[in-house]
């Protein structure tokens, strides 16, 4: 019994003594872990090389310009937000910079008008706020500007601030504008005869804003505008203009510079605040504002060329449109709850809807054949939205449809890149890549009209 209990515990011994080496195999131990680091070294090093290597030639391949998306793309997987907005805003600031230094130089003299031609319509609150201010935007805004300067002598444009836009009608509250050549006639009389810089050029880097549906022909009838056309002491002057198609028109033919309508920016900030862009958008297709049953106007012509009469007859009834005929104060809450926002013509092509959708971030559909949109070079309008022909009003529903289940996501990435909205926004005091800061840009293109450069070239 005893020798069966200690022959298996020395036997056990006997085989942990075999497995520790002892001193005469401790130097062949050392000597095979020596050459067992020597290779793990030798392969770990050829790893590095090998991957180094590698990395550096097919960044190389791919140019400089690819290093920054992968760190970015490496980055967004802890911080993605942080990351796509810091490259943003470099990306932005480094275009800023450079368009900076291309305007610095452009120089605006204001002229001080006697206060009926602009300054006394401000009495109505209306004047500054609806949908024609540019005109009193854009004054605001230079007034404040580094553009502005106090010396004609040094200007390369004059801006004429006259604000024909705010005498509205006591029967629907719209705007009349039949006063608005008259008082510009007269603006023109008054700077004619009390400085020399209109009749040296006979007004050709003299600048005027038309914010209304056909411009410079002053009429909201296109059909009288077009009979009427600009009038002759505005043919050789720059019209800042929210009419704009790309096929000749009497009331376009002057030079001229196509703007947004005015939206509020203060408006849009305060939705923003409650309904960002990228917050849930529950209505597919939406449309609030005049859908006539019947078309034809008291004037015998038929309002928005029929268009707005028949997206109301074929969608009125369909579950993915929103389609309202009827003021509400919350409107433009509706275009941030939207994805699909509807940019009929009315009497004219342009519409304010176009800038409060994208401000907001809903896709605008543009129904207006041939419309011109305001600065191209700040907005790629082809990227953020979407064009129907009016001719294809019918289809409406199975385009957007296509458009849900194809590249939605893309347009929506692109629209809701901040600059768009800036772009179409004007603000009181000049603000980088905003809307007066495009009108500057814009004037830029057209210093071969400054008489003051003209004159320092031919010296």
């Amino acid at each position: 019994m005893v020798e069966s209990k200690v022959f298996p515990r020395r036997k056990g011994f006997y085989v942990r003594m075999k497995l520790f080496p002892h001193k005469n195999c401790r130097a062949q131990e050392k000597s095979f872990f020596i050459r067992y680091y020597k290779w793990l070294l030798w392969v770990s090093l050829s790893l590095y090389f090998f991957t180094s290597y590698y990395i550096s030639h097919n960044h190389e391949s791919h140019g400089t310009s690819d290093r920054m998306p992968r760190t970015h793309l490496s980055n967004s997987k802890s911080f993605p937000s942080r990351a796509l907005i810091e490259s943003s805003n470099t990306t932005f600031l480094r275009q800023v910079q450079q368009n900076q230094g291309l305007l610095e130089e452009v120089k605006v003299f204001v002229y001080d008008l006697p206060p009926q031609y602009n300054v006394e319509w401000l009495s109505n609150e209306r004047c500054s706020n609806h949908l024609f201010a540019s005109e009193v935007a854009i004054h605001r805004a230079l007034l404040n500007s580094d553009y502005r300067t106090f010396d004609p002598l040094e200007a390369d444009f004059f801006f004429v601030p006259v604000y024909v836009s705010c005498n509205f009608s006591t029967v629907n509250g719209f705007p009349a504008i039949g006063h608005a050549r008259s008082l510009i006639s007269s603006a023109v009389s008054h700077i004619s005869s009390h400085y020399s810089f209109w009749n040296r050029t006979n007004g050709s880097d003299h600048v005027f804003v038309a914010s209304h549906d056909f411009a410079s022909c002053f009429h909201t009838m296109e059909h009288v505008a077009i009979a009427d056309g600009v009038p002759s002491f505005l043919k050789n002057s720059i019209i800042l203009q929210t009419f704009g198609v790309k096929y000749k028109h009497p009331c376009q033919d002057v030079e001229h510079v196509v703007i947004p309508p005015y939206i509020s920016p203060d408006s849009i900030q305060n939705t923003l605040e409650r309904s960002p862009v990228t917050g849930r958008r529950d209505i597919f297709a939406f449309f609030r504002g005049k859908m006539e049953v019947n078309p034809k106007n008291v004037s015998g012509r038929f309002y928005s060329k029929k268009v707005r009469t028949m997206i109301w007859r074929k969608f009125n009834g369909d579950r993915r449109f929103y389609l309202q005929r009827h003021r509400f104060p919350g409107y433009q809450s509706e275009i941030a709850r939207s994805v699909f926002c509807l940019c009929p013509l009315g009497w004219a092509p342009w519409s304010p809807r176009l800038v409060e959708s994208v401000a907001l971030g809903c896709v605008p559909v543009i129904i207006a054949d041939g419309i011109r949109l305001p600065f191209p070079s700040a907005v790629n309008w082809p990227e953020i939205s979407l064009t129907v022909a009016e001719k294809d009003i019918g289809k409406l529903g199975t385009i957007l449809d296509h458009v849900a289940a194809s590249n939605l996501t893309t347009i929506q990435k692109n629209l809701w890149d901040q600059r768009n909205g800036r772009a179409l926004l004007f603000h009181n005091q000049v603000e980088d890549g905003d809307a007066t800061w495009q009108v500057i840009r814009a004037l830029s293109e057209k210093l071969d009209r400054s008489y003051r450069r003209s004159r320092v070239s031919k010296e």
